[in-house]
């Protein structure tokens, strides 16, 4: 994931795509989007170097403009990080502590979490999560392009991720097929927000226009395989124009069976040299209106399932001929011979005295079921049906997940705006890569600065509960507390709640000693995990009440 920077303009690229990694050819640089380049010294490192006494440098992934990029490991976690690395003097070391720092409180795990961001003995370095299993989407494309769900996951799923962005006023301005990562199946995450153009001191007056630019040519990638302008770029082909116009072939023109409706959202978002011109509708300006015309698209299916995915498939095997190819018809299991009758008069009486046995056994059971009818007793093994509720008395409700109707940061002991209240929908948006997370602290106990906090979920109306479950990043510990039943509003103290039940881990199960009728639930924090900084932090990436 090595990258090299150029200064060559071009009126055909995306304001996002600026680089290309060291080993695919250059890129041009769109003029909606500025790059310094003025030159400046790398920092005097090598493998083996140390910073912070922790973080071993092991390998140089990028080396330029006086920066450096390194795979490296933290000794103390024991755990492969990622750190780029340049001079305190360097013209733009303090724009890249301010977008580090500003990122890693963005606290969405739909991108690469920066882990920390100091200044030391001259050198800024930005640590920041390494993804050792995870993919390069320029990786994945070279093997072809994406079905159209999974293209459909990837428009939304950055699309989304930008637009939480850019609400806390952060920008990419460098999405590419090398910045975003493939982690399974139709799910990805996006490396280098805000740092990476930091790092190279690109910006844009329009910087929500070229992200949105920059995911309609993800998108186009990901649908044709090719990079929709006419260089190629990331080990893709480019597309040449089909007019005199030179205006950028649609989805459908360069590859047949194209998904009609993401192909007209990639053009609307590319609105590159008209690209829009085949479609009515005006282009997308901002990543939350692709957003939200992804969600407004008819649902669009997985692919079937390939034949070796079904039960007892074979594949059929060929033999090379001479001139042709035939099949080889798979071998049919030998049939299993049938067991040897009884010879002679052996056998006879053998077959009358099974018949005589099923004869007296069927007797047997038919005059026990006479009997039973007759004395008008219901057969001893009939379980008798369960008696209807009496009339005017509901059903009790089912069991299962309470839906809850919204959820509020609970931070009693705080001052100013909070924690991060923001956030606090994450933690039952039911998607486990967003999270409500804590600001950080100097130990496990709040720094001995609070007794705890947590998240206060509304239900709505009062109803009966049993028991709550938590996802955090990290061993937590965390209580269940709720208010009482006859509670008309939101308790503003924690004695307005009684604790439950409580316990420590990363996946919990808490529940009460007996239903309980509740309408506020509080899921109360009181030890926080340590971060990869050093950093004592909570982070909720799910939490569901239980009926």
């Amino acid at each position: 994931m090595a990258e090299r920077s150029t200064a060559t303009s071009s009126s055909q690229r995306p304001a996002s795509a600026q680089h290309a990694t060291d080993s695919e050819a250059p890129e041009p640089v769109s003029p909606a989007v500025k790059e310094a380049t003025e030159p400046s010294s790398t920092p005097e490192v090598h493998s083996g170097h140390r910073l912070a006494k922790r973080y071993r440098l092991e390998e140089c992934i990028t080396r330029l403009d006086g920066f450096s990029s390194w795979r490296a490991v933290d000794e103390k976690l024991r755990r492969a990080v990622g750190i780029h690395l340049l001079p305190a003097t360097h013209d733009r070391a303090r724009a890249v502590l301010s977008a580090a720092r500003s990122t890693a409180l963005l606290g969405d795990l739909r991108f690469v979490q920066v882990l920390d961001a100091v200044e030391e003995n001259g050198l800024v370095h930005v640590i920041h999560e390494w993804l050792p299993d995870a993919v390069p989407l320029s990786t994945v494309l070279q093997s072809g392009p994406l079905d159209a769900h999974e293209a459909y996951a990837l428009a939304t799923q950055v699309s989304q991720a930008l637009s939480a962005a850019h609400r806390k006023e952060l920008a990419h301005l460098r999405l590419t097929p090398a910045t975003v990562l493939r982690t399974g199946p139709g799910q990805f995450r996006i490396r280098g927000l805000a740092v990476d153009a930091a790092l190279r001191g690109i910006s844009s007056p329009t910087p929500q226009r070229a992200d949105t630019e920059a995911v309609g040519a993800l998108l186009y990638a990901a649908l044709t395989q090719r990079w929709p302008y006419g260089d190629g770029a990331y080990g893709l082909n480019g597309v040449a124009g089909l007019s005199a116009r030179d205006s950028l072939a649609t989805p459908e023109q360069v590859r047949a069976g194209i998904h009609r409706g993401l192909s007209e959202l990639a053009m609307r978002a590319l609105d590159n040299n008209g690209a829009t011109a085949a479609s009515q509708d005006p282009p997308f300006t901002t990543p939350q209106e692709l957003s939200a015309a992804l969600a407004a698209l008819p649902r669009i299916p997985p692919p079937d399932p390939t034949p070796t995915a079904l039960a007892g498939y074979q594949h059929t095997t060929f033999q090379l001929g001479a001139h042709r190819q035939q099949p080889v018809a798979p071998a049919r299991p030998a049939p299993v011979p049938a067991p040897p009758a009884l010879p002679g008069r052996a056998g006879a009486v053998l077959k009358w005295g099974v018949s005589a046995l099923l004869i007296a056994a069927l007797g047997l059971g038919s005059w026990q079921l006479a009997d039973a009818l007759l004395k008008g007793d219901p057969p001893s093994e009939t379980t008798p049906p369960a008696a209807p509720p009496a009339q005017g008395e509901e059903a009790p409700p089912a069991a299962g997940p309470v839906q809850v109707e919204s959820v509020t940061e609970f931070d009693p002991e705080g001052t100013g705006s909070g924690q991060n209240p923001e956030l606090a929908p994450h933690a039952i948006d039911g998607d486990p890569t967003t999270a409500w997370q804590t600001k950080n602290y100097y130990g496990p106990s709040f720094g001995n600065l609070k007794d705890g906090l947590g998240l206060i979920l509304d239900l709505g109306e009062t109803q009966p509960i049993s028991g709550i479950t938590v996802e955090a990043m990290g061993s937590t510990t965390v209580e269940f507390r709720a208010a009482a039943a006859d509670a008309d509003s939101m308790p503003s103290g924690l004695d307005g709640f009684e604790p439950l039940s409580d316990g420590t881990g990363d996946s919990l199960t808490l529940e009460a000693d007996e239903p309980i009728e509740t309408r506020y639930v509080l899921v109360w924090l009181t030890e926080l995990p340590q971060g990869g900084d050093g950093n004592y932090r909570g982070r909720i990436t799910d939490v569901t009440v239980i009926r």
